[in-house]
């Protein structure tokens, strides 16, 4: 039987590979099981990533048994991922459950206060075995009740990144390259100029946010280019409930959760087969 893992040796595998780990954001069971049932199927590695509002809405002891049984039953490496945390409370609670793999959100932070709260978190998750990943840089959208407009959006300086990682001790990093969370109204431009002069700076695996529309190709240069760890949040949730809304539009006497939640999974599937081949992650778990 198999247990949850941090994401250290998969990130790391990653990089040497010059594959990305995909990390999908889940909310109950069942997106749980569209993912794993996936990435099984396809032998990917994946990390399973749950917000604050996430864990509001179904429960943290929830989501951790569910993570649990999911890797108790399969063989191919999953950690449950703490995303876009902002506090240590929060944190400790699920360290403390059992999660292996967290983010502190300290980019709003100033750069020293930043420092500090990521270093409280990676001396607290030491302890617990568990892995961390901080943002240094602010992408603009929105992630739950964290909203960042695009005059507030910063894109990660380098000049900073080998202090940041070498004063916090951070196992990976999010960095802002015009990425953004939520919906794009038009494609962005990413700066891969910057992402590559940021990973020839830190050996620390570099983690893309806000993937959802992203084209292939500009997924698969920020992968080439450094970035280990790719996160899908938006595309899971529209194909869910766009297949969850239609079937009961066209069976309106449904009132059986195993039926209308069937083909919203299915859907959900099909999106996550899509990232897991553009992440280059299939058969390597």
């Amino acid at each position: 039987m198999s247990q949850i893992v941090n994401t250290k040796q998969m990130l790391l595998d990653a990089q040497k590979g010059k594959y990305a780990v995909p990390a999908f954001n889940i909310h109950n069971m069942e997106t749980v099981q569209a993912v794993i049932e996936t990435a099984v199927e396809m032998r990917s590695p994946v990390i399973l990533a749950a917000t604050p509002g996430t864990m509001d809405y179904a429960g943290r002891a929830y989501i951790q048994a569910i993570v649990e049984v999911a890797a108790k039953e399969n063989d191919i490496p999953i950690a449950l991922h703490l995303d876009h945390h902002e506090t240590v409370d929060s944190i400790q609670t699920s360290l403390e459950l059992g999660t292996k793999s967290v983010m502190i959100d300290g980019s709003h932070h100033s750069f020293e206060e930043n420092i500090a709260l990521t270093k409280q978190v990676v001396e607290l998750a030491q302890k617990h075995g568990a892995t961390v990943e901080a943002e240094l840089g602010k992408l603009v959208g929105q992630e739950d009740d964290l909203v960042v407009t695009e005059q507030e959006a910063a894109y990660t300086d380098p000049d900073t990144v080998e202090e940041f990682v070498e004063r916090t001790g951070v196992d990976s990093l999010a960095v802002a390259i015009g990425t953004g969370h939520g919906v794009y109204e038009v494609e962005p431009q990413l700066d891969f100029d910057r992402l590559e002069k940021i990973a020839q700076l830190v050996d620390v695996p570099i983690v893309l946010h806000g993937a959802s529309g992203i084209s292939k190709a500009d997924v698969q240069k920020c992968i080439e280019l450094g970035c280990c760890k790719v996160n899908i949040s938006t595309e899971l949730k529209i194909p869910f409930s766009t297949a969850l809304r239609d079937f009961l539009v066209a069976h309106p006497e449904a009132t059986d959760p195993r039926k209308y939640m069937t083909p919203a999974k299915e859907e959900m599937k099909k999106t996550v087969r899509e990232k897991i081949s553009i992440c280059k992650s299939d058969g390597k778990a």
